[in-house]
């Protein structure tokens, strides 16, 4: 029932591709992409490009590519930051003779409005909560900024990726979704916005850019939301490049080239606490051994990804514990129900104390791979004997129902720590919840014993000590599940064959549209 779907979506797309022309190989200086991401809300304040990938904003740091793990280097800043020796006070140095796109000069005034903008409650930032270690920024001088933070941050470095913005774009306080960066940004990137529409965004490139000027020098991003329309334009020629899920991405790999990044992206069900039914600790353990994520990889991935049972991914190294895992095992988690005392009906579905074992997960309705991960979850949690309802919905329709029903989540959107990768999405919820997310511990599951290893592992600056914290998160964490973790995907892309030298590899992070992939450094495409 899994794969039905899925094979036929992929002959008509054969017969798609075989009834149009081969694309020419590009020779201008110009690329057309097209993205499922809606265009516009390019405020850094508002989180956007928090992980660095936005190409008209400079962070104060960059990622640098490569396999594994990526590091970090000096973009806004003139050289890495300087902690003092508890990690407690951060200074950073700052480039010269760096302008915006509206001709003003970058200086420490930026960094401290940009940041202090993201922590102001009134800018009502869905990215405040992962800024809370810091106390406060100050301007040491106009080319020397000083962060003085709450608590010892080893990871701050992740925290230095957002694009800063002039500081008055922001001196207004206010709603940071209502700002005026969202349709006209101004940043000191290799790239301007010049034109803007509701289906279609025209970038181009910044000739007085501080790294110089690149070689792309107009990048069109259209808004196709529909995975089969994007593989459509795609194969009729319209575009130089797009995202594409794993299996639609494979049906190009004869005459385009077809490209994979690793991610510590995961896609997993969040087990709502306040259910009756996916809040018993009986039942979101169950599901987790219930699952056959080695078939949905295989069937649903194309091979691309692995299964995941925690946010921790192997590329953390020595803060990923190998043993934690939920091996598919029916029997098992049949046992586990039945322990739970939740019986089997005359309809296969159990029940227990009157209550039926049937919960709500939501997906958004115009991702396809999310839809077929749901429908494979619901068949498996059907086999034990759990009925799940599946509601394809907006993203506003899915938020106002966050604490009610499941989801079919993605998360590592800043995967470059394990502190980045995991604190938002494990940690109990905080008490003031407009000081977060609403995304964030979507399953509203509280664990003190969690959160105890995750405050030491986020405030302590020996990797020992933080790796050690981490693996016993994932331990707890095992003996009580508050999600169905399901993969961690590789992102799958789809290029037109071209004359550009690209940019090699990077960890990707849970966003993964033509931001990413083998765009992700664009203004350094040479020929």
């Amino acid at each position: 029932m899994r794969t039905r779907p899925l094979f036929a979506v992929g002959a008509a797309l054969v017969v798609t591709l075989t009834s149009c022309g081969a694309p020419g190989s590009g020779s201008t200086d110009s690329l057309v992409l097209a993205d499922a991401y809606e265009l516009g809300g390019y405020n850094p304040v508002a989180g956007y490009g928090a992980a660095g990938e936005a190409k008209v904003y400079d962070g104060l740091l960059r990622l640098t590519g490569g396999t594994g793990m990526p590091g970090f280097e000096p973009a806004l800043a003139s050289a890495m930051p300087a902690p003092d020796a508890g990690a407690m006070v951060w200074s950073v140095p700052l480039r010269p003779g760096v302008r915006f796109s509206d001709g003003s000069t970058f200086d420490a005034a930026d960094v401290v409005a940009t940041y202090r903008a993201i922590l102001d409650p009134a800018s009502a930032s869905e990215v405040r909560s992962s800024f809370s270690m810091i106390d406060r920024v100050e301007a040491v001088d106009p080319l020397s900024a000083r962060f003085t933070l709450r608590h010892p941050y080893a990871a701050f470095p992740a925290k230095l990726l957002i694009g800063i913005v002039p500081s008055e774009s922001v001196a207004t306080p206010g709603p940071a979704t209502e700002s005026p960066l969202n349709t006209a940004p101004i940043g000191t990137g290799p790239y301007r916005l010049t034109a803007l529409e509701p289906t279609r965004a025209v970038f181009e490139a910044n000739e007085s850019y501080w790294g110089g000027a690149p070689s792309v020098k107009k990048l069109t991003v259209l808004y196709v939301p529909d995975d089969n329309t994007r593989a459509q334009r795609m194969a009729g020629g319209e575009l130089d490049g797009t995202s594409l899920p794993p299996l639609l991405a494979a049906t190009f790999a004869q005459r385009m080239s077809v490209q994979s990044n690793t991610s510590a992206d995961w896609r997993g069900v969040s087990m709502p606490a306040r259910d009756p039914v996916a809040g018993d600790p009986a039942v979101r353990l169950a599901l987790n051994h219930a699952v056959d994520r080695r078939a949905m990889i295989d069937n649903i991935l194309g091979g691309y990804g692995r299964p995941a049972y925690t946010p921790f991914a192997e590329v953390y190294g020595a803060s990923h514990d190998p043993a934690v895992s939920f091996a598919f095992d029916r029997a098992r988690a049949e046992q586990i129900l039945d322990a739970a005392r939740w019986r089997v009906g005359a309809d296969g579905i159990r029940a227990k104390d009157g209550v039926r074992a049937r919960f709500t997960v939501m997906y958004n309705s115009t991702d396809t791979l999310r839809r077929d991960l749901a429908l494979a979850f619901a068949s498996d949690a059907r086999r034990v004997g759990v009925e799940v309802d599946l509601e394809a919905l907006s993203w506003d329709r899915i938020e106002p129902r966050i604490a009610q029903a499941g989801i079919l989540l993605g998360g590592g959107s800043e995967p470059y720590d394990p502190d980045t990768q995991a604190y938002n999405t494990l940690h109990s919820p905080p008490l003031d919840r407009t000081a977060a997310s609403p995304y964030d511990n979507a399953s509203r599951h509280v664990d003190p014993a969690i959160d105890v290893q995750l405050d030491i592992a986020r405030r302590s600056v020996d990797p020992a000590v933080r790796a050690a914290a981490y693996r016993e998160v994932q331990s707890r964490y095992a003996q009580d599940p508050s999600h169905v973790f399901l993969v961690h995907l590789d992102h799958t892309y789809v290029v037109k064959e071209s004359s550009w030298t690209m940019s090699g590899p990077i960890l990707e992070p849970h966003a993964h549209g033509v931001t990413w992939g083998p765009w992700w450094s664009l203004q350094s495409w040479t020929r």
